[in-house]
């Protein structure tokens, strides 16, 4: 089933309990919601992670348990959650990076805890928590190595990896990020989209901080890479994606289904052949957005 908690309340059911393919216990995965953010379907964290939250339940032997307005209060949320999904603002405000939670993080991480980050929650200052970042899902968004233009990215082909199971090719138009404080060399990261910004998105001067940046221009005609995956040597996996600022994208299904499938890959479960499942209608977009 789904459950939500939001911060300082109860858990409460939202949906009906999803079918389950036996009687083992589900795997519960916690998608974390940020508080609102930026103007009117942008940013839309809390409606971002329901729709992705309803789609997992739908998904055999997978308990989503959505936590809303950020870090809880009681992170004892977490006890036996394969993975945690954080999807929030980030930067120096990032909630997991404030007092001692990458600690708390820390000791999820050392029993195996998947770990994923989407849009700007892959942002985090250099330093401690970019070295955090760095260690548990492979890079981050550092601010004046890393840029933020909107465009077009063109997903022209895909790897043979189980995220990217029933994913077809697709373009679409987003806040992607790009140029990420990888680990040297690229070490244990393996790409999941890769596309080439064209010379006006690298000569672009709205960015935030505010572009063109001379080593973000030099650099025309490489790829980059916009979503990523780790698998860490304690057993864990982590995923990095730098899309989701517009909320209407969801409703793409290729955008949709290669984070629900990665969603299930870094909680350690098996993807479908196919794919994750999930029909997403217009109206189902529209549901739960922050009064903005």
């Amino acid at each position: 089933m789904i459950r939500t908690l939001a911060i300082g309340l109860t858990a409460l059911a939202l949906a009906a309990p999803a079918a389950t393919a036996d009687a083992a216990e589900p795997t519960k995965i916690v998608l974390l919601a940020g508080r609102p953010s930026h103007g009117p379907g942008d940013h839309e964290f809390n409606a971002g992670i329901k729709l992705l939250a309803k789609c997992l339940a739908e998904a055999p032997g997978v308990e989503p348990v959505v936590v809303t307005g950020g870090w809880p209060e009681d992170d004892s949320v977490f006890d036996g959650a394969k993975a945690l999904i954080f999807y929030m603002d980030g930067g120096g405000g990032h909630p997991a990076i404030q007092g001692d939670h990458l600690q708390r993080l820390q000791k999820l991480v050392d029993k195996g805890v998947g770990l994923g980050f989407m849009h700007y929650a892959v942002e985090v200052p250099k330093g401690i928590p970019g070295n955090k970042f760095i260690d548990w899902i492979g890079g981050h968004y550092e601010t004046y190595f890393s840029t933020n233009p909107h465009w077009t990215a063109r997903f022209e082909s895909l790897p043979d990896h189980p995220i990217t199971r029933g994913v077809k090719p697709f373009a679409i138009k987003d806040e992607w990020y790009y140029n990420i404080r990888f680990r040297p060399d690229m070490e244990g990261v393996t790409p999941i989209l890769t596309a080439t910004p064209d010379d006006a998105t690298r000569d672009t001067p709205h960015t935030s901080p505010g572009g063109p940046y001379k080593h973000i221009q030099e650099a025309k005609g490489r790829p980059e890479v916009l979503a990523w995956v780790v698998e860490r040597p304690d057993g864990g996996r982590g995923y990095g994606f730098t899309g989701g600022h517009n909320h209407v994208n969801w409703g793409d299904p290729n955008f949709r289904k290669l984070n629900l499938n990665a969603i299930l890959w870094t909680a350690g479960l098996e993807v479908p052949e196919g794919g994750v499942e999930c029909e997403v209608s217009a109206e189902d977009l529209k549901k739960n957005l922050d009064p903005k």
